[in-house]
């Protein structure tokens, strides 16, 4: 059977990214990554994306009338490479219904916390503030909201006493840099396993 096609969607520095492409390297993860869909064409992903000779498409959300637009040309780049998975990595944007309805069900993010508590932005920074003890890693299916979609994994983080923003940056990423090849590994192994028994996933 032919390796599972991924798009990872960044628009940062591609920490996630580079974790995802080290599992491929030691053969821990099965698939291929097929293509980077950045909305930041200055981002440091692309550097690491040319490196590791990943197909890149950016684009200047700015430049289109609307959402739907760019998404439009988003999904013709995907279906092109027979990208299956979508695998959001420090995308900044929300998913709209174009992307939505095309990759329904294939479409996953992680997310610095454990879900539903601190969603959006600065989820670090924002656990660290409330003083809580306990924060972690959650890896969700994504649907029309922001961090609401059906959760497939977590894990908790410990936030010591002596932690500052910083080291719990470190020790959460640590965390999302394992935890998220293992998930993804684990939906293209059930995935797999559908198609040979003739069903859906």
């Amino acid at each position: 059977m032919a390796k599972s096609k991924i798009a990872v969607f960044a628009s940062g520095t591609g920490s996630n990214y580079d974790a995802i492409i080290n599992q491929i390297n030691t053969g821990t993860l099965d698939c291929e990554v097929a293509l980077l869909i950045c909305d930041k064409p200055e981002a440091e992903v692309i550097k690491k994306a040319k490196i590791n000779q990943t197909p890149v498409f950016t684009f200047n959300p700015k430049q289109y009338e609307s959402k739907a637009l760019f998404e439009k040309e988003i999904v013709f780049e995907l279906k092109q490479r027979d990208i299956e998975w979508i695998i959001l990595a420090g995308y900044m944007r929300l998913i709209g219904p174009t992307l939505l309805s095309e990759y329904e069900s294939r479409i996953v993010n992680i997310h610095p916390s454990l879900l539903p508590a601190f969603p959006g932005k600065d989820a670090i920074g924002q656990a660290f503030e409330a003083g809580v003890r306990v924060t972690g890693v959650t890896i969700h299916f994504v649907d029309e909201g922001m961090d609401t979609g059906e959760i497939i994994d977590q894990e908790a983080v410990r936030v010591d006493l002596d932690d500052t923003r910083l080291t719990l940056q470190q020790k959460v990423q640590k965390v999302e840099h394992r935890l998220y090849p293992q998930t993804i590994q684990k939906l293209i192994t059930n995935q797999n396993r559908a198609i040979e028994r003739g069903t859906k996933a």
